[in-house]
């Protein structure tokens, strides 16, 4: 079996995107998450929850953020909502449009996501402190480099 670094070996970009990847591999939880929820958080159901933590949005506000038609959000608000993590509500100013607030159980999926994902693997908790500096001032630049171009996103660097 080729491992994906020595695939990339002589491409310092890519083999650092591969190693990435692996690292991420590595500690997916979304396993555990489903596990300990009783659910997949898939299909854009898990952002959307997370979206709501900050207050209630509108379907088309909740649309708009997820890049999707308004139809699409509403599928997924209704899987939200038959889990019992989320509710709609009529909006305060227009009676025709409805904001979508999360439940107790939706506060709680998010506390439980937060308490698996966030929880960092221990070669994270192992580095020094320089070490983990450094990883985060890159990661940080990797995350502000890419909301400056979020049209690239989805682009390998050869286009």
């Amino acid at each position: 079996m080729v491992s994906a670094t020595s695939r990339s070996a002589g491409d310092p970009v890519r083999q650092a995107w591969a190693l990435l990847q692996r690292f991420a591999e590595v500690h997916d939880r979304r396993g555990e998450l489903a596990e300990a929820l009783g659910f997949r958080l898939g299909g854009g159901r898990g952002k959307i929850l997370f979206q709501l933590r900050d207050g209630p949005l509108t379907l088309g506000q909740l649309a708009k953020s997820n890049g999707v038609d308004p139809p699409y959000a509403t599928v997924i608000v209704d899987q939200l909502e038959a889990q019992g993590l989320v509710e709609r509500r009529p909006h305060p100013d227009d009676r025709r449009r409805k904001l979508v607030t999360l439940t107790a159980a939706g506060h709680h999926a998010i506390v439980t996501a937060d308490t698996i994902l966030l929880r960092p693997p221990r070669a994270v908790s192992a580095l020094p402190a320089d070490d983990l500096a450094t990883l985060t001032r890159l990661l940080t630049r990797l995350l502000e480099a890419d909301a400056a171009a979020p049209d690239d996103r989805r682009l390998a660097p050869d286009g």
